[in-house]
């Protein structure tokens, strides 16, 4: 028998030929690899019960290690106290709504970015083979907590995996999220401020963090306290769902904050990098501690981690590669973080040159700089408005939306922290225009958590300006052209007052140009279409290769 299948197996592969034989051994590893994965599901029993709701009103929920809240600004407040599983099992009960939300949320931006059902089990398939080594890198009490948190997570997304594997994977969307650039998942701005750049002289730090995975994702903002049994206490501004952190900072006043560098594709998953910043603020209280235990991980994306100190007065950035870590410190009392490295040991990473020379980061990065030059000695109002900043070098209007503007109208949340005064000012809808309200960690941890967090006295206005301007021109922006991507698609024609309206309404903005010479291309022929085509080309385009590509379209087309 044994010499039959032989037999058979050595006819197939000459009759079908090497590749396809290739191909069939690669599948099998394929598969082999996919049912082996193994993401280390903890063996620790979690009792929903013992996370039951002492108090279940439309303003408050707690239980005995936790509370939720939404708060009159419509940002969510969660505090969460014990260990890893009590504080997962807590986190889970109070959030289930929520937590439900927000993986809809998500999984139905991926299938608008991947819209066929097919494509997406492949993706689900590929993430598990990408991820299968990851859980071996994330320390035992994060792994807990998430299992605790998964306990409480719907059952109806199973076709993703199991509740504990979903939520695994998703503290690692920011780091997947550098593979999918072209979606605009990923690409932050951040600075720090002291001595006399400051206009008290104390350390003050400013964010956006513009991870874009539609607006639906972004609905609920939370404002997450943690009281771990071991390590520090701290605040991270995140969202439903998430353990790990992007933005925030702990009881002694060290701050994280990460920003996506470019480096090589990867090949497989490691530490994310959200629950590195997460060890680090549980963990560290000053710079060359947050550089030690960074160096401790292996992490799978290129990252910059801003680290403000209260203890240092100062901030550094941590530049780290897969295989490479750096510790760059400025010259002066500022810093500027966007996405490339700053370092001697990356100035010659040819992936670092590549980004420097075809990204938008530097454009951004000499803006920050041009504004703090402007402002300079900042205040936490002043850090606000460099935040909500949405012009180009000189002040130039470079269209509602560009990516070369510090506000591109994508950020998730936008932060303010005055680490010496242990205050976070967190904004508030719509993106960054909304009121920035500070919540006082002295306080905070200081009280039971029952009544009002925000220390209103010390809240940052609304840009109401921008509100009345420049937030309907971005909602407009948006609405038209989805419609006009949506006749391309279609075949369909929109109107002649249409497109004039949609040219005047963000008249100095790039792609409103480019997405009309690809309608014009199908209605009116190259040679209209070629003249919005250079158009674009006259005005700011942040990436090289999208330059590169609609002046491909004109050469192309400018004749015919």
């Amino acid at each position: 028998m044994r010499k039959g299948k032989k037999v058979a197996i050595a006819l197939l592969s000459t009759l079908l030929g090497l590749p396809i034989a290739i191909a069939v051994v690669l599948l099998a590893v394929g598969a082999y690899l996919y049912y082996t994965a193994d993401l280390l599901a903890p063996a620790v029993e979690v009792d929903i019960a013992r996370y039951g709701l002492t108090t279940d009103s439309d303003s408050l929920r707690t239980n005995h290690f936790g509370s939720l809240r939404l708060n009159k600004y419509g940002l969510w407040e969660a505090t969460l106290r014990g260990n890893a599983v009590d504080r997962g099992g807590a986190y889970g009960v109070l959030t289930k709504e929520l937590l439900d939300y927000q993986e809809g949320a998500f999984i139905e931006q991926m299938n608008r970015i991947v819209p066929s059902p097919r494509k997406i089990k492949r993706l689900h398939k590929l993430i598990i083979l990408f991820n299968r080594n990851m859980a071996k890198h994330i320390p035992s009490q994060y792994r807990e907590e998430i299992y605790a948190m998964a306990q409480s997570a719907a059952e109806e997304y199973n076709i993703y995996g199991t509740p504990y594997v979903r939520q695994l994977n998703y503290h690692a969307a920011h780091d997947i999220g550098h593979t999918m650039q072209q979606y605009m998942l990923v690409g932050c701005s951040s600075f720090a401020t002291w001595e006399s750049e400051s206009s008290d002289g104390k350390l003050l730090i400013g964010r956006n963090f513009d991870f874009y995975v539609g607006d639906n994702f972004a609905k609920n903002k939370m404002v997450l306290f943690v009281e771990p049994k071991s390590g520090y206490r701290f605040v991270s501004i995140c969202w439903p769902g998430m353990l790990g952190v992007v933005s925030g900072m702990n009881e002694h006043g060290l701050t994280v904050t990460i920003n996506a560098s470019k480096g090589a594709m990867p090949t497989s998953s490691a530490m994310p990098i959200s629950l590195l910043a997460r060890h680090i603020l549980q963990y560290a209280s000053t710079i060359s501690e947050a550089y030690e235990l960074a160096g401790e991980f292996q992490t799978f994306v290129s990252e910059s981690l801003l680290i403000g100190s209260a203890k240092d007065g100062c901030a550094a950035i941590i530049e780290k590669s897969p295989e490479q870590i750096a510790l760059f410190r400025s010259d002066s009392k500022r810093i500027v973080c966007t996405n490339h490295y700053q370092s001697e040991l990356f100035a010659t990473n040819e992936y670092n040159i590549e980004n420097i020379a075809t990204s938008d980061s530097p454009y951004r990065h000499r803006r920050i700089n041009e504004l703090l030059d402007s402002l300079t000695p900042i205040d936490p109002t002043d850090a606000a408005a460099i935040l909500r900043n949405r012009y180009g070098d000189g002040g130039k209007d470079i269209g509602v939306g560009n990516e070369k503007s510090v506000n591109q109208f994508i950020a998730h949340h936008s932060v303010l922290f005055s680490p010496e005064e242990l205050k976070v000012w967190v904004s508030t809808a719509p993106w960054q225009l909304g009121e920035y309200i500070c919540y006082d960690l002295n306080t905070v941890f200081g009280s039971n958590a029952d009544g009002c967090l925000v220390s209103e006295e010390f809240n940052i206005p609304a840009d109401k300006e921008m509100i009345s301007t420049d937030y309907p021109t971005i909602c407009r922006h948006r609405e038209q052209y989805m419609a006009i991507c949506a006749a391309i698609e279609s075949g369909s024609e929109v109107s002649g007052q249409y497109i004039t309206a949609f040219i005047a309404n963000n008249p100095n903005y790039y792609q409103v140009y480019n997405i009309t010479g690809d309608y014009m291309l199908l209605k009116k022929g190259g040679k209209v279409a070629a003249e919005y085509w250079q158009k674009a080309l006259s005005l700011e385009i942040p990436r090289r290769q999208e330059r590169e590509k609609i002046a491909n379209k004109v050469e192309r087309y400018d004749k015919k």
